[in-house]
């Protein structure tokens, strides 16, 4: 599937699929193209290349008008909740009301999801007196009242509150396993991603970088692109000089690494540790006995605060970024200037060839999972 805008190709996606009752999370930063996916998705466009089928057939095409049936078996919840003036009900009922359901049971449908929701004392309340929240409750509520067989999420909580946000979107996602709801959602949030959906699917560049469980992307990343942005801070780039029993050595900077591939010697790789993999102790512990085959001692040259964690820098052999707890740091009294050691196992370390695949895969000889 293919989208252009003035000769200009915006999206090219050779084939994505939604399996029936998941949700699938689609992943990216911003301008890759996943608000243009969706638009397509939800038949709002048309692609300039390709087919779109629902069911395993053509939505457009044949007899009938066969778009704007499938296009009444889906539903929309936007970053902006965008709800109509008047009462909480008339904008909950009014897909309903819209599909010509009778008053009655209108009215309970649209009760029982404000329940669902949270909100089942708000019927008659007008949605101007609303919090951020609320609305973007009421909004969902009214995308999943009609009982969607798909539903788009277009970055539907970037505008709340942490709290809310995680509120919402576990109310959301219980909501949808237990009615069994296909659903594509969209996120440049990598955590919100790895909470709300089943699959994963990085974008990039209006392709499709990787896809995937949520633990292949932070963990198994095939590409520097997915790596960086799923947090992989430590990318260094280095040559395999020894290799035996899945084990191999890279030279990198000046210092050597040891890792889990079974890559022959002499092979250029990128290798990719995440941060919290990287374990920070004394300098006087670094010879103790630990499982960690890769251990180096460096210099803090910055430490920085991000709530309950923080970030630390060491100048090694080469630059390397440790996430540990703030009170981790407090105890172990890190400071700039300071000298301590660094470790991680061969395990933690991500090994992507010059052609950009993955190469490392943990007891790779014993064949796929």
């Amino acid at each position: 599937m293919r989208k252009d805008y003035g000769g200009r190709t915006v999206l090219d996606i050779e084939r994505l699929e939604v399996r029936s009752g998941e949700t699938l999370a689609v992943l990216g930063p911003s301008g890759c193209g996943k608000s243009v996916l969706l638009r397509l998705l939800n038949l709002l466009e048309s692609p300039t290349a390709g087919t779109i089928l629902f069911h395993g057939e053509p939505v457009r095409g044949g007899p009938g008008n066969r778009s704007l049936d499938v296009s009444r078996r889906m539903a929309m919840v936007f970053q902006d909740p965008l709800l109509f003036r008047g009462s909480v009900e008339d904008n909950v009922g009014y897909g309903l009301k819209v599909r010509k359901v009778p008053v009655a049971e209108r009215v309970q449908r649209a009760r029982d999801m404000l329940d669902a929701v949270g909100l089942g004392d708000l019927l008659s309340q007008n949605v101007s007196t609303l919090s951020g929240g609320e609305a973007q409750r009421i909004a969902v509520a009214r995308a999943l009242v009609i009982k969607p067989e798909v539903l788009m999420l277009d970055e539907p909580f970037a505008n709340l509150d942490p709290p809310t946000r995680h509120l919402l979107q576990e109310d959301t996602r219980s909501i949808l396993r237990e009615q069994g709801i296909s659903a594509i959602f969209v996120t440049h949030d990598q955590e919100e991603a790895a909470r709300m959906g089943d699959r994963i699917l990085v974008m990039d560049n209006g392709k499709i970088a990787q896809e995937g469980l949520a633990r292949e992307m932070f963990h198994e990343p095939e590409t520097e692109f997915v790596a960086r942005f799923m947090g992989v801070e430590n990318i260094l780039r280095g040559e395999i000089r020894e290799s035996s029993e899945g084990i191999a050595r890279v030279a990198v900077d000046g210092g050597s690494i040891e890792v889990t591939t079974d890559r022959e010697a002499g092979r250029s790789v990128t290798l990719g540790i995440r941060p919290e993999d990287v374990t920070l102790v004394p300098v006087a512990d670094i010879e103790s006995r630990a499982s960690s085959r890769n251990s180096f001692i460096g210099t803090v040259t910055a430490i920085e605060m991000r709530g309950p964690i923080a970030r630390v820098t060491l100048a090694c052999p080469f630059e390397l970024v440790a996430i540990i707890t703030w009170r981790s740091a407090v105890e172990l009294d890190i400071e700039t200037g300071a000298r301590f050691g660094a470790r991680f196992k061969a395990v933690a370390v991500v090994v992507i060839d010059d052609d950009t695949r993955l190469v490392r895969d943990i007891n790779e000889a014993e064949g796929p999972k």
